[in-house]
């Protein structure tokens, strides 16, 4: 085994096995706010925590596929799906709009892709709100600014989710590529 598939291997292991302590500080947080028994400002800090357990969550996921993919392990559970409806998001800094089609893919990790290169651009532009412009198995993304695009198209290695993204997109086929003042994914 090569030294960077082992090591791969070693974090994807690290991943798997701190879901279980994550867990029970996510489940005890859960239990002490629904119970109703706190004051508001204890159940204000019990709701941190538990909004804490869920991004280390998506981070542990998100480092978990990177891991998997780096070891040759990961294998994405492919459907239909419209280009459209995964460039959509619950993230109110991010629209979609456009023609979508449909593309057989890890539908999954692909909408966590995109919405994370769309946290990016407005975290990272910094902006308000980013849009994604779909035209079949083409997404563009703006503004994507002078700041925020080294970060969105991985170049720079500041957010794991836009790494994550851009390793999951071209593992399923699709490619990331910065044009002018967006970035185009096409998959």
């Amino acid at each position: 085994m090569a030294p960077d598939e082992r090591f791969a291997r070693v974090v994807s292991l690290a991943c798997h096995d701190l879901r279980t302590p994550l867990a029970t500080v996510y489940g005890f947080a859960r239990t002490l706010n629904r119970a109703g028994e706190l004051d508001e400002r204890t159940q204000r800090f019990v709701g941190m925590i538990e909004e804490a357990a869920e991004q280390m969550t998506v981070l542990l996921d998100q480092l978990g596929t990177v891991a998997r993919i780096q070891a040759h392990r990961w294998e994405p559970a492919l459907r239909e799906v419209s280009t459209l409806e995964l460039a959509r998001s619950d993230d109110d800094r991010v629209e979609a709009s456009g023609e979508g089609a449909t593309v057989t893919t890890e539908a999954i990790a692909v909408a966590g892709a995109l919405e994370s290169l769309a946290v990016a651009a407005s975290r990272f532009g910094p902006v308000d709100r980013v849009a994604w412009d779909v035209q079949g198995r083409v997404l563009e993304l703006s503004p994507v600014t002078a700041e925020a695009a080294p970060v969105v198209a991985a170049e720079d290695l500041r957010d794991l989710g836009a790494i994550v993204a851009r390793y999951a997109i071209e593992q399923l086929g699709g490619s990331v590529e910065l044009a002018g003042d967006r970035l185009r994914v096409t998959l």
